[in-house]
């Protein structure tokens, strides 16, 4: 979900694949034709046969089990071409080594099946991991109101689609709000416990007159869920969430934020970056029980051409090979070119490049909002 990700076309990525696919054919056939020209030229106490086992092994890692089976079969007759040529059909030596070659070839070819039955599941699930990120993490419009926005979500689980990150926003009459949030834990109770929040704020955005009501109702979207945590009910480790929520009046020269115990958003304006920190932030969803006060929420101006960056620990947690977090708000203020798809390009480079081998030892969610236009 990279702003402005682009992807070849797809017959070239297939053209490239079975390009790549006949280059590695050609060793199996490569080794066959060595194996037996060398078998046949070779003093009579010598005996290769037995490398030609590695033939229909060698495709059975990267082909189905047609293609295994036909090098097997090949590999095969190229055995009894060497009995023929070197002895006979009944020599006991090369009698067995055909039947070992004969039985290998079906054991890979067996294996080939269930590696291609085992693909296709995967490729399967990973559609269904693409439909469920599009149900449950929206990509956000480009324009909404006066806002330019982009977004990006990077998992740090190679497979995965989604995780614990979470944004979304949503226009109402006179502005649009939005929130970005982190959901304690990992894996699929993580994605059900954002899909919470992100079904709720959904819904409550457009009905809550106000910024504290909808954070209201967040909140008790979040502590009624049934499922939420894994220590069971009462516990005040049960699992919650962070979150900032905004709300960006479209006639106004500022935006209103409610923290629930999340990561200041950075202001970015005439080559500065500002943190919008909060005087009196709220606890995470879901531990609403420990607030000492409710969801007040405080003005900061945001003026044509400021872009407010918000993000998730994901990504100011990353470190580098010697320990060091990454750091966004230098790294944010060098960034290149205009507007917030540029600087989610900028940022995400650059912190894939900070990690040790572009891994990132959590999920990093980013959302970039510029104001663009004057004022009505």
């Amino acid at each position: 979900m990279a702003p402005s990700a682009t992807h070849p076309p797809t017959h070239r990525r297939s053209s490239r694949f079975r390009e790549s696919r006949a280059v590695l054919l050609s060793v199996p056939f490569a080794l066959i034709a060595v194996v037996t020209v060398v078998d046949v030229l070779a003093p009579p106490e010598v005996h290769l046969g037995p490398f030609l086992v590695a033939a229909p092994a060698l495709t059975a890692s990267f082909a189905g089990p047609r293609t295994t089976g036909f090098v097997g079969a090949v590999a095969v007759l190229a055995q009894v071409g060497v009995a023929i040529a070197r002895t006979s059909l009944t020599d006991l030596n090369h009698t067995f080594q055909i039947i070992a070659l004969v039985l290998i070839s079906a054991f890979v070819t067996f294996f080939a099946h269930l590696r291609e039955v085992h693909e296709r599941q995967l490729t399967q699930l990973r559609s269904v991991a693409v439909a469920a990120q599009q149900v449950v993490l929206r990509p956000l419009r480009d324009r909404m109101g006066p806002l330019r926005i982009a977004s990006v979500y990077l998992s740090a689980e190679a497979e995965a689609q989604i995780g614990g990150d979470l944004y979304a926003a949503a226009r109402t009459a006179d502005g649009t709000r939005l929130i970005i949030g982190d959901v304690r834990g990992k894996g699929l109770e993580a994605v059900g416990e954002a899909s919470v929040v992100l079904g709720a704020f959904r819904a409550a955005a457009h009905l809550e007159a106000d910024l504290p009501g909808l954070v209201g109702y967040l909140e008790a979207a979040v502590a009624a869920d049934p499922d939420r945590g894994s220590d069971g009910p009462g516990r005040p480790d049960e699992g919650f969430t962070t979150a900032a929520v905004l709300d960006v009046p479209d006639g106004e020269p500022s935006l209103r934020l409610v923290s629930c115990g999340h990561p200041p958003p950075l202001l970015l304006r005439a080559g500065r970056v500002v943190p919008l920190q909060v005087d009196h932030p709220a606890p995470p969803l879901g531990l609403s029980e420990f607030a000492d006060t409710g969801f007040t929420p405080q003005s900061f101006p945001f003026e044509p051409g400021d872009v407010v960056l918000l993000y998730t620990d994901g990504v100011i947690e990353a470190r580098d090979a010697s320990g060091a977090f990454y750091p966004l708000p230098e790294r944010a203020a060098d960034r290149h070119g205009d507007g917030p798809e540029a600087l989610l390009r900028h940022l995400c480079a650059d912190l894939l490049a900070h990690t040790p081998n572009g891994l990132l030892g959590d999920d990093a969610a980013m959302v970039a909002i510029e104001r663009v236009g004057p004022l009505p």
